[in-house]
């Protein structure tokens, strides 16, 4: 199914020049900022004759937009603006992103490509259990599923038996939710007595907004007997929607005809080539009100090589990896949380809920790994207890190359949210306990 066919299939080359066009017309549009008239006081926009060309012009970074708070980015004169959405950060300055009337609806229109592509249509009925306000998440996927035409239902996070009273009295067929909060729900499910599959008319669940792995996926499509689709977006560049699984779940056809992707060294800063891991960098190319050129997003991951059997010609990015900001150094080790997930919930007897704590023991760093046996393999003495811990220790050792404690706990006793999981506590200033 295609929201836009001509778009969504247009041949690379077609795509190329579009590209072209558009990122002349944003570097305009750009120019009338405080900020990128300095920045581009030397790019001449009929030079640029090829995309290559837009390694000329500087990265922008995070650090950049907090230090032209509020309107150094801002291209259009106030009137203009309708909207204005900001990072989820609590401290400091935040991230700010303006929006006119028409980047709203581009907006509007890649959230509806976003859902079509995975089947869902007008008939559906959509119930959206993210939030609502300055994070992005809710009300791009709630004027998506408008655009589409479903019936949608704005509820909002939390509340779970509400949620799922919701969900059987108006028979809900496809949700936008946390990973973290699906696991939460069939829990709820589950103390309710109910089977999804039995009562409930769930075909379809949407996924974003925190880091999640392969098997987090895996895990929810088999509890909820539903296809999970992977979605992948920053409010920087509009919010949910930059890039989205098709039917196919391998890679995250990421929209070319909005944004010029880049992968780069996150240390050099150097382009890599189609293929290798790196940070993703993207600049908006149908913007108005904020274009960001060469944004250093900090999400590490990769350009996947080929075609897709979709036929959409838009490149796809790979799941992504982690943020560059959030790699854990342990005694001068390299580790990313996504890589505990991984292995982790990989292993049967792990249940739902895990928690990584960072402690400080003889003057080095300890990683300890709590997590929430599965309820089937909760042992009823301590030999078999040991037994889980010690292979799992080994199955991270592994893939970490340092060696963790990991205490297995019973199920239902680790702290849960209906926001994003808070999954890492760096204890390294306080005594530890271990």
């Amino acid at each position: 199914m295609y929201w836009n066919k001509n778009i969504e299939t247009m041949p690379c080359n077609e795509l190329k020049r579009l590209q072209l066009k558009r990122l002349k017309k944003t570097i305009a549009y750009a120019l009338k900022s405080e900020y990128y008239r300095n920045v581009l006081k030397n790019i001449h926009i009929e030079k640029i004759s090829s995309l290559s060309r837009i390694s000329e012009i500087p990265y922008t970074s995070k650090t950049d937009l907090r230090e032209h708070f509020p309107y150094g980015f801002l291209c259009v004169p106030q009137e203009e603006i309708i909207r204005l959405h900001s990072s989820s950060g609590t401290t400091g300055t935040p991230t700010v992103v303006f929006h006119t009337k028409e980047d709203i609806e581009a907006w509007q229109n890649i959230m509806a490509r976003c859902i079509v592509m995975t089947g869902a249509r007008r008939s559906d009925i959509f119930q959206n259990m993210m939030g609502y306000g300055l994070f992005t998440g809710g009300l791009g996927f709630h004027y998506g599923a408008e655009k589409v035409g479903m019936l949608t239902i704005p509820i909002g996070p939390g509340n779970s038996k509400r949620q799922i009273w919701f969900m059987q009295q108006f028979k809900t067929s496809v949700i936008h939710i946390l990973p973290s909060y699906a696991l939460r729900l069939h829990e709820v499910m589950e103390e309710m007595g109910i089977d999804p599959a039995r009562d409930l008319s769930l075909r379809i669940a949407f996924i974003g907004a925190e880091p999640h792995t392969e098997e987090i996926r895996q895990k929810i499509e088999k509890l909820l007997d539903i296809k999970v689709y992977n979605s992948y977006g920053l409010s920087e560049m509009c919010g949910p929607g930059v890039a989205f699984e098709c039917t196919y779940q391998n890679g995250l056809h990421l929209w070319e005809d909005e944004f010029y992707i880049e992968i780069i060294d996150p240390t050099t800063g150097k382009v890599l080539p189609e293929g290798e891991e790196g940070e993703l960098v993207l600049t908006t190319l149908n913007r108005k009100a904020m274009p960001l050129l060469r944004y250093r997003t900090g999400d590490l991951t990769r350009i996947i090589p080929g075609a897709c059997q979709c036929k959409r010609t838009h490149r796809r990015i790979d799941r992504i990896k982690g943020r560059s900001d959030d790699m854990l150094i342990i005694n001068g080790v390299n580790i990313f949380p996504m890589q505990i997930e991984k292995t982790i919930m990989s292993i049967p007897c792990v249940g739902k809920n895990y928690v990584i704590e960072i402690h400080k023991k003889n003057f080095m760093d300890k990683l300890v790994i709590k997590a929430e046996m599965a309820k089937e393999h909760f042992p009823g003495n301590q030999a078999e207890l040991k037994h889980f811990e010690q292979k799992i220790t080994g199955e991270l050792k592994t893939e970490l190359l340092v060696t963790p404690d990991v205490i297995l706990v019973e199920p239902g006793s680790l702290p849960v949210y209906e926001g994003k999981a808070k999954r890492v506590i760096d204890l390294r200033d306080e005594k530890c306990s271990i």
